[in-house]
């Protein structure tokens, strides 16, 4: 069920798409505006605001800026309540408790020992979860805020999990990466299916351009 939201949301892209692997380029100004393949000109803010809003409706915990198309290091995040009545469809902005939007992290462990007992899972590779993924038990962010202020903050467990996540992603890393390539091989013709999805969009955005050009 769709969320009823003032902000368009964003195609995330999938397992395949070039842009998942590359290393996500510093972001020098918050006060720049932005181009997303598909949309116009966008301050970070804005952005942001989206960003948010489409991981709300993929009923997500976090979202990195490589995600929507955006090479640039960002990532928005959310810790939500843990009461979530079983099969409820409720709007998940409803259970927030607090969004982090993070410009230019920087993250380092503050707990050498490592957890494995989580789950995973990556809105860019919908329907795959595996145990396993080693992360720092707890770590410190250093980032940029929407305001260009200098912010910090530490995180344990699975906020610390989340904040490892999607920073992996502003290196082009995704979880199934961190786990034993048998694992991958298991969801070869899942994600086979998820690189040709990906080549779809692609070429309808490069359609969509050149008809935007001539």
């Amino acid at each position: 069920m769709s969320e009823t939201s003032t902000h368009p949301i964003y195609p995330i892209r999938l397992y395949g798409d070039p842009v998942l692997r590359r290393k996500a380029r510093a972001i020098q100004s918050v006060q720049a505006p932005v181009s997303i393949p598909g949309f116009a000109p966008q301050t970070l803010r804005q952005v942001s605001d989206q960003m948010m809003e489409t991981m709300f409706e993929a009923r997500g915990v976090g979202l990195a800026a490589p995600q929507i198309g955006l090479g640039l290091r960002m990532f928005v995040a959310a810790e939500y309540e843990d009461d979530e009545e079983e099969g409820s469809d409720a709007p998940l902005r409803s259970r927030v408790l607090r969004t982090y939007t993070m410009i230019n992290p920087v993250l380092k462990p503050i707990d050498k020992r490592k957890d494995d007992s989580y789950q995973e899972g990556c809105l860019s590779i919908p329907g795959i979860y595996e145990e396993g993924v080693k992360r720092a038990r707890a770590v410190r962010v250093d980032y940029t805020d929407l305001d260009g202020q200098t912010q910090t903050i530490e995180a344990e467990d699975y906020l610390a999990r989340i904040f490892q996540h999607e920073n992996d992603h502003l290196d082009g890393v995704f979880f199934l990466d961190r786990l034993p390539p048998e694992v991958t091989e298991e969801y070869r013709k899942d994600l086979l299916a998820m690189q040709r999805q990906s080549r779809e969009y692609l070429r309808t955005l490069e359609l969509n351009e050149r008809q935007g050009r001539a």
